[in-house]
């Protein structure tokens, strides 16, 4: 069981607490029966069903449209990622993307959208997807080359090709970022949600990654799509494709800390079961020592996510330094948690089967996705560079 001590932090008000162990409880209880590694998409399918039917997807839409707050809590979300990511990876892909698929709705959409999308997917009754990269443009946004251009009366059509979508192939919807050139670059970008049974979307190509999940290459050829599917204005798909990852960045790094704090957890029973040289491992001080590496680095990490997690909930307008320090240091800090893990386990850490060999491939993916390791530092730096120049540093 991991430790939940932190939770008297003061990020946290008491239903943090109560959702937790409640969480906890119900995915220790369900989510292993849920899985099976040879079917995916099917076990993708039945943990959406199982976390609809328990209302935990509640938390990733606003009470307008049955979600448990007014809008999304980032520390509730926060915690869920973390929780299902100690008991298994799929259980919080499951989870994260039916919120990262729904945010620019939630967070964007007008009424007639939200009522269409968001109450199916908390229900549990559709899946969603975020398509943003594509071969040639993923932390870099501004290189997207698919296009979306009016096609008759109150239409676009859809040309281009999305990659590594997760979801892809299983969604029931794509909110897709096209180039509809109101402005060069960045700003000349708009979103749109395309049903999946839309004519001229095909799935490519299926993608096997080392954590298998559903994941895909998406080809839009004509792809008609009326213009009342399209969220904020013409042009605004950067804002909304930055506004969403601003809300769900520091969730990344929170289904990290669930990776790491799974980590110490698998090394603490393993170096106190294990002897070695007539004593249990534990006594080594090179085990003491990587232990409170380990410790201190998901204690770390856990400040950075929940502050960033805090401070949005708060009321702040961007946090986006928060989760770009949040999302860096808590997925390169997992890692390393991981790795020690996997080293304290010797040859049983890379057998295939055994969780921290388990870890090892899930914790990999997170310090690329929503904008790599790199990115966020080149983030962060502009940041502080930015209010040193304001003169707020």
């Amino acid at each position: 069981m991991a430790d939940r001590s932190f939770l008297s932090w003061p990020f946290f008000d008491p239903h943090h607490g109560e959702l937790a162990r409640a969480l906890d409880a119900w995915a220790g209880d369900t989510v292993a029966d849920l899985i099976d590694h040879h079917d995916v998409d099917g076990s993708c399918r039945r943990l959406v069903a199982a976390l609809a039917g328990a209302g935990w997807l509640d938390l990733v839409v606003p009470a307008s449209h049955g979600g448990r707050h007014e809008r999304i809590d980032v520390r509730s979300v926060c915690l869920a990622r973390e929780i299902l990511g100690y008991h298994a990876g799929l259980a919080d892909f499951a989870f994260a993307m039916q919120g990262l698929g729904t945010g620019p709705i939630s967070l964007f959409g007008d009424s007639a959208q939200k009522d269409r999308w968001l109450p199916p997917v908390r229900e549990g009754r559709s899946i969603a997807a975020f398509a943003l990269s594509e071969p040639d443009a993923g932390s870099d946004v501004a290189a997207m080359a698919t296009t979306a251009v009016p096609d008759g009366n109150g239409h676009v059509r859809i040309d281009g090709e999305k990659t590594w979508i997760s979801n892809g192939g299983i969604a029931g919807h794509y909110v897709v970022f096209a180039r509809t050139g109101e402005a060069p670059g960045a700003k000349g970008l708009s979103a749109f949600v395309v049903d999946a049974d839309t004519p001229g979307l095909e799935i490519a190509e299926r993608i096997e990654v080392i954590a298998p999940h559903p994941l895909a290459r998406l080809r839009f050829d004509g792809c008609r799509v009326p213009v009342t599917n399209r969220i904020g204005k013409p042009g605004e798909g950067f804002k909304v494709a930055m506004g969403s990852l601003d809300v769900f960045r520091a969730t990344v790094g929170a289904a990290a800390l669930g990776f790491a704090r799974r980590g110490l957890d698998e090394a603490l029973d393993r170096s106190s079961g294990r002897r070695m040289f007539g004593a249990p491992l534990a006594d080594l001080q090179m085990t003491q020592g990587a232990l409170a590496d380990m410790a201190t680095e998901v204690d770390a990490a856990a400040l950075l996510v929940y502050r960033a997690a805090w401070a949005k909930d708060s009321g702040a307008a961007r946090v986006t330094r928060e989760a770009s320090m949040a999302k860096l240091f808590a997925t390169e800090a997992a890692q390393r948690v991981v790795d020690r893990a996997v080293q304290m386990h010797g040859g049983l850490g890379v057998t295939t089967g055994v969780k921290v060999e388990e870890l090892y491939r899930e914790v990999r993916a997170l310090r690329i996705y929503e904008g790599a390791s790199e990115v966020q530092k080149i983030v962060i730096a502009r940041q502080v560079l930015d209010a040193r120049a304001g003169g707020t540093a």
